[in-house]
């Protein structure tokens, strides 16, 4: 059990870890392993800007966080005003707003494909309810820290209240089997964390609430999330960087599909299990879709570490590049998990 100061540190943790390892990810995202090497050698030290050629974040100073983090938010503040409880409706209209105004700032990070699909469906009379039979991407994964965070998960406990939370706020995009594991893995061991949780311990809640998960949406040809995770943790702690991230790369794979990049974030925090910011920078180092996979590194390994495993820089960088106030919102969430 933790006490109040404990648990804030932890809950701001996660947000500054989604924050942290979405910037470290935003230049290298979509790059291939030995194209990051040759620009920023085997391990990125830092945050660095969007080069000119980046497919996706040309330019952006280095800092900058991407459409994980920023939807993320999105996700919180339906979180806070429902009091644990998503408005799946409202939901949808915020990330088409959402995007409207990326497209308008001329930014390349919009909608991930399942959440594009989901909603251009939607937008044409699809009913909510089958709107997100199609997605599979970690999109859901990506954006559901804020519900680890709002919602109480013990390790080994049962996560049914959790669940459910995570399919409100998910299946209106992603309502597979494999999505809800990926979404339900992310914010269980996220909540383990904030309740105390030491990085294996959230990792054996993440295994649990994605077992309960995966029956839960419609029925897709995938990979078990649960299982692989615990096989990839297995393949990768006690390596060295060099070794674990050509695991990642060439077995666990780093594509947008859940059943990858899920398990690969367990992956590279299993290796630094005591650091984080080393987690998330070989992330941003792995290669395919690194900004989503440090994003879910550092969320899990700050809810576990607490925010002062980070460098203070980091967090501050993060804060001042992108206008954050995320230690208002670790409190903002927590009293939603107290309701």
């Amino acid at each position: 059990m933790t006490g109040p100061s404990d648990r804030h540190a932890r809950a701001a943790g996660a947000l500054y870890g989604l924050a942290v390892g979405d910037a470290l990810g935003m230049p290298t995202e979509s790059l291939p392993r030995p194209q990051i090497v040759a620009r920023y050698g085997p391990l990125l030290e830092d945050f660095q800007p969007g080069p000119p050629d980046q497919p996706l974040a040309p330019g952006l100073p280095a800092g900058t966080v991407t459409d994980d983090t920023e939807q993320a938010l999105l996700l919180a503040e339906l979180i806070i005003e429902g009091d644990g409880t998503v408005d799946e409706a409202q939901f949808a209209l915020r990330l088409l707003a959402w995007e409207e105004g990326m497209r308008a700032r001329g930014s390349l990070s919009l909608l991930g494909p399942s959440t594009k699909r989901a909603l251009s469906a939607l937008l044409t009379g699809t009913p909510i309810a089958e709107t997100g039979r199609d997605g599979t991407t970690n999109g859901a994964a990506m954006r559901i820290t804020p519900v680890g965070v709002a919602t109480p998960v013990s390790p080994g406990g049962d996560p049914d209240v959790l669940v459910g939370r995570v399919v409100t706020a998910s299946r209106v995009t992603h309502n597979t089997g494999v999505a809800l594991a990926g979404a339900a893995a992310v914010a269980a061991a996220v909540s383990a964390g904030v309740a105390g949780a030491t990085v294996p311990e959230a990792t054996g809640a993440a295994v649990t609430a994605a077992r309960h998960a995966a029956g839960r949406g419609r029925w897709v040809a995938a990979a078990d999330v649960a299982a692989r995770i615990t096989w990839a943790t297995g393949l990768t702690a006690g390596r060295p960087a060099d070794e674990v991230l050509d695991l990642v790369d060439t077995l666990v794979g780093t594509s947008l599909a859940t059943q990858e990049s899920v398990p690969a974030a367990f992956a590279l925090l299993a290796a630094a299990p005591d650091d984080p910011w080393l987690a998330c920078r070989l992330a941003a180092s792995a290669g395919g879709d690194t900004d989503t996979i440090a994003a879910i590194t550092g969320a899990i390994g700050g809810a576990c570490l607490g925010v002062a495993a980070f460098p203070e820089q980091a967090r501050a960088t993060v804060s001042a590049v992108n206008g954050l106030r995320l230690d208002e919102l670790a409190l903002a969430l927590l009293a939603v998990r107290d309701s």
